[in-house]
């Protein structure tokens, strides 16, 4: 997917609910572009939007990555990989182990899983003049003796494995020029190839007589890169999938006689693009991925094998509860010694409990910052004046004559006695205060290193 995911679907462990058993990343942040399951089923050939491509097991495990070119080198053959974007990659039909990929760098190189460090060897699709152009889509032929490529100048260019210096046929305007050639796929009897065009046609052509196109079907939109086209196992027929504008109606699945290339049928799949599809030709079932993130598996219940079968038939399974039993102590102070159950010892359990009471663990409160909230004061108002205050020292320290601040109450202590007149009433009956002297006698009275500068 574009999400940078693999997943891997188990159709004999799955139920209804067809959830994916395993999802990975492992390209990290690369879009997964293709792919491939090797012949022998073992390993998966991973091409990314890196220049790198990766081979995992069944099991996601890394088995080599391919090594990565020198840019600074011109002529791509002595670069030891790839140095720009990847576009899709193939396994050889019937060598365990070899496969290849083609990328932005306008190569096609072969590999082997062995030997991550170097290509095996590295074919350089040219235009009729010489230059270099970049091939979108490569594939091997089903003996894996021919190695097919379509490029960005719209040609399709087929070489033999053992031979990388010119190519075997060269048709030069097979597809619009500028247009992505997405997909290109030989027929199951190893003589005819099919190619998507990113003109909105699907071509037919005879490999032993490759100068035009056999049939040619226009109107099937496609907007990805990769909108693949496939041979029914029985040769039969040839389907590819069309793309939609979101909101425009839905992405469909449409067959193509071989033989004829009528229109046969087609089916609607989901409103949005049908990008890949593959034909499985032992299960005899159709694999849709669709641009909005779906996977689709069509299948007939009388000529399909296993697959999809297997799983429709399973209910969903309900989620288990979890049934804890507790053991219940009850301690009784008599109980003979060898009734009696062991007491739980463990400190742990205890502190567990002791987080769930919130008495216990009770999280102190952070001290407010700003205003105060909650019924709590804050420490200083929100304003700019409140904190220049704060951060003058102020002395708030009365000054006043704390005699003079006694006295203040006098009149009110004279009319209603309550607290100290009535105790002095008979011993004290007038009471007398001490002379006030003024500041001056006092001053003129001090010593004069005590006087005040």
């Amino acid at each position: 997917g574009y999400d940078y995911d693999v997943k891997f679907w188990d159709f004999a462990g799955m139920d209804a609910s067809f959830k994916a058993f395993r999802s990975l990343q492992p390209c990290e942040c690369h879009q997964i572009k293709s792919l491939q399951y090797s012949n022998t089923g073992d390993m998966i050939l991973v091409v990314s939007g890196s220049s790198q491509a990766k081979v995992i097991d069944r099991d996601g495990f890394e088995v080599m990555e391919c090594i990565k070119g020198d840019q600074y080198i011109v002529d791509m053959a002595n670069t030891k990989g790839h140095t720009a974007m990847l576009h899709t990659g193939s396994w050889h039909p019937k060598i365990k182990g070899e496969f290849m990929t083609c990328s932005n760098d306008a190569t096609v190189r072969t590999w082997e899983v062995e030997n991550p460090r170097k290509q095996r060897s590295v074919f350089k699709p040219r235009t009729m003049q010489g230059k270099k152009v970049i091939p979108t889509t490569c594939t091997y032929s089903r003996d894996g003796n021919l190695i097919a490529a379509a490029c960005q100048n719209g040609s399709i260019q087929i070489w033999d494995r053992n031979l990388t210096v010119h190519p075997k046929f060269h048709y030069k305007q097979a597809h619009d020029p500028g247009t992505d050639t997405s997909c290109v796929t030989f027929s199951y009897d190893g003589n005819v190839l099919a190619s998507r065009g990113g003109d909105d046609t699907l071509k037919l052509w005879d490999i032993r007589q490759f100068n035009k196109p056999l049939f040619s079907a226009s109107g099937l939109p496609t907007m990805f890169p990769m909108t693949d086209c496939c041979f029914s196992p029985d040769d039969k027929l040839v389907v590819t999938g069309t793309s939609v504008q979101r909101g425009r109606g839905s992405g469909k699945l449409v067959f193509f006689e071989r033989r004829t290339f009528q229109r046969v049928y087609e089916i609607d799949i989901t409103d949005a693009s049908v990008v890949r599809c593959l034909w499985h030709p032992k299960l005899n079932q159709i694999m849709v991925g669709t641009g909005n993130g779906l996977a689709k598996v069509y299948y007939d219940p009388n000529k399909s094998q296993r697959g999809a079968k297997l799983c429709v038939v399973k209910t969903q399974r309900k989620a288990k509860q979890a049934e804890t039993l507790t053991q219940d102590y009850i301690i009784t102070p008599h109980a003979l010694p060898m009734f009696r159950e062991p007491r739980q010892r463990s400190t742990r359990k205890q502190l567990e409990k002791d987080r769930l009471d919130p008495l216990k663990s009770h999280k102190p409160e952070p001290p407010v910052a700003g205003p105060g909230r909650g019924g709590r004061v804050g420490t200083h108002g929100g304003t700019l004046s409140s904190y220049i205050v704060k951060n003058i020292a102020l002395d708030k320290t009365d000054d006043s004559n704390p005699r003079e601040a006694i006295l203040r109450h006098a009149k009110a202590a004279e009319d209603n006695p309550y607290w100290v007149s009535p105790a002095y009433s008979k011993t004290q009956p007038k009471t007398m205060f001490a002379q006030v002297e003024s500041d001056d006698e006092e001053a003129k009275n001090e010593p004069e290193w005590k006087k005040r500068k």
